[in-house]
Parts: structure tokens; sequence; C-alpha cells
């Protein structure tokens, strides 16, 4: 089975979320993404968070995992250590197909947002 590594980033009860528009629809995920040849979920978790974010991370423990559409997603708790927030240059924030925005969610309000995947948000807010 594939897999894919993301990260959570917590700070002062708000929650890094990548807010997403695609063809008119919004949704929010956490940073992260597919596996590329020979990386653990962790490697990848790293590697997606300096693409997507423009930092460096050190993954703390997993904090879920998830079977989703043939992908077992692990979900990283992680600390920022260095580079610069929001210079991510992933290839989906520079492609023009969509927008692309880092917000801090607080965390009793994820519910209000349409973040995905669901159960990972029922998990952080209890």
């Amino acid at each position: 089975m594939k897999h894919s590594g993301r990260v959570i980033i917590l700070e002062n009860d708000h929650v890094l979320l990548i807010k997403r528009t695609k063809k008119e629809q919004v949704y929010y995920v956490f940073p992260g993404g597919k596996a590329e040849a020979g990386e653990t979920p962790e490697m990848t978790a790293i590697r997606e968070a300096y693409e997507e974010l423009g930092v460096q991370v050190e993954l703390e423990t997993c904090f879920f995992e998830l079977d989703f559409n043939g992908v077992r997603q692990f979900y990283y708790l992680a600390s920022i250590t260095g580079g610069v927030l929001g210079t991510g240059t992933a290839e989906e924030f520079t492609t023009g197909e969509g927008t692309y925005e880092l917000v801090w969610v607080h965390i009793p309000e994820l519910g209000n947002h349409p973040v995905v995947p669901l159960e990972v948000v029922e998990k952080l807010v209890k």
C-alpha cells in the first residue's frame, strides 16, 4: 500500500493548516503528501513540510494513522526547528491551479471549517 506523511503543527491552541480553493471548493488540509520512492512516512512528512511550508520540522510522535483511497496516511505531531514559514515552493503552490494559503485555526473552532480528514480533527479537539 502506498503511504503519505503529514505534519500537525500546534502553537498556542492553534493548528497550522493549508486552506485550499480548487474549482470553487474550499477545504483545509494538514501539510504533507505522498511518499516518493524509498521514503518512509517520517521522511515524507519532513520533506513535505519543507516543500509546502518552507520550514524544517522535528517529528515528535505519530498522532494518527488512516487508510484513505488506497493510501496509508501518517499524521505526526511536529515542531518547527528552522526555516521561514510561508516560503514553501511546492509545485501546487506555484502552478496557479487553485489557491493555497497557510492559516492558523483555533483548535476549538476546527469543527467550523471543512477540514479533511475529519477523524484527525475529532481526535485533536478531544
